[in-house]
């Protein structure tokens, strides 16, 4: 047996050995995205305004007196008052209820013109990027296309045909609304597809739809993540504009444009009518933007600390 020298051996300080230690438990990318992500005061104060305006949403109609369409032509124009928290319309409409229907609404169309926004949008970005080639040309030229009309002409062409209502709001903003989505999940399609894992895949035999919902989709989440906080703000802003116009929401259904509209023309008098949907509105739009951009660093590796 070979005999060991011991003087070729040097034996190492204790600070040497703690260098290995992990210093703190081993998190998942969305662990660590919740994390920064609490870190970031303006995106948890606008996620907390925006679940407490969901909830007051969903619930006070629910234990209201009054119903959003209920007339009192014995107390029409009231002020706020015990009875009447945002005082009344010129029907005498209870506004507190008008204005948390309207806030519901508002909220469903951003949602549900967000999620169709992302079915379509990554759906079409995620082939027309892993194709490439002359199918990506094809299907971009067809995005600029649709880009090129504006989305208020498609929508007074589409409320003339079928009809104002939510549906038709919904519907109109889905046909435009999705180009972005598609632009951007194009582009993490671009630069996933050369990556070793789907060289992998690729060899393994998985077909094409596989590799762009199991490996390439899910690594573009982040950027879509945060696109869908911006697009529903967008809606919101949309629906509310047409209802400000005229050709929105139905009367007597009451969405945050309408009340916008009816409390603009009578702002001199009854001044509360135009001042609580606005605060809702305006909180709506600030706590989407604040929480985007939190999402935004919070999903970004370069921001990790």
């Amino acid at each position: 047996m070979t005999h060991i020298d011991k003087s070729k051996f040097e034996k190492l300080p204790s600070e040497t050995l703690k260098r290995d230690v992990i210093v703190r438990p081993s998190q998942t990318y969305w662990q660590d995205a919740w994390r920064r992500l609490k870190m970031n005061k303006l995106a948890m104060a606008g996620l907390i305004i925006l679940v407490v305006l969901s909830l007051l949403a969903i619930f006070a109609p629910m234990f209201s007196s009054f119903s959003y369409e209920e007339q009192n032509i014995t107390a029409t124009n009231v002020a706020p008052n015990s009875q009447y928290w945002f005082g009344t319309d010129d029907f005498g409409r209870d506004l507190w209820t008008r204005v948390w229907w309207g806030t519901r609404i508002s909220l469903f169309v951003g949602l549900a013109a967000a999620a169709i926004d992302l079915v379509i949008g990554v759906i079409y970005g995620g082939i027309s990027g892993y194709y490439g080639g002359k199918v990506d040309t094809i299907m971009q030229r067809f995005i600029e296309v649709i880009i090129a009309i504006p989305m208020l002409i498609i929508a007074i062409l589409l409320i003339v045909t079928l009809g104002a209502g939510m549906g038709t709001i919904i519907l109109a903003y889905a046909l435009v609304g999705w180009t972005q989505m598609a632009r951007l999940v194009r582009g993490q399609m671009l630069s996933l597809k050369e990556n070793e894992f789907v060289l992998a895949a690729q060899t393994l035999g998985a077909s094409t739809w596989r590799i762009i919902t199991r490996h390439l989709v899910p690594n573009a989440l982040g950027i879509i993540v945060i696109q869908i906080t911006f697009a529903v703000p967008g809606a919101i802003f949309f629906e509310s504009f047409l209802s400000f116009i005229g050709v929105g929401i139905k009367v007597p259904m009451a969405s945050l444009g309408t009340l916008l509209t009816d409390g603009a023309a009578n702002i001199r008098l009854f001044p509360h009518r135009l001042i609580f949907p606005a605060i809702v509105f305006s909180l709506i739009l600030l706590s989407f933007n604040l929480l985007g951009d939190g999402l935004r660093d919070a999903l970004d590796p370069k921001m990790r600390k």
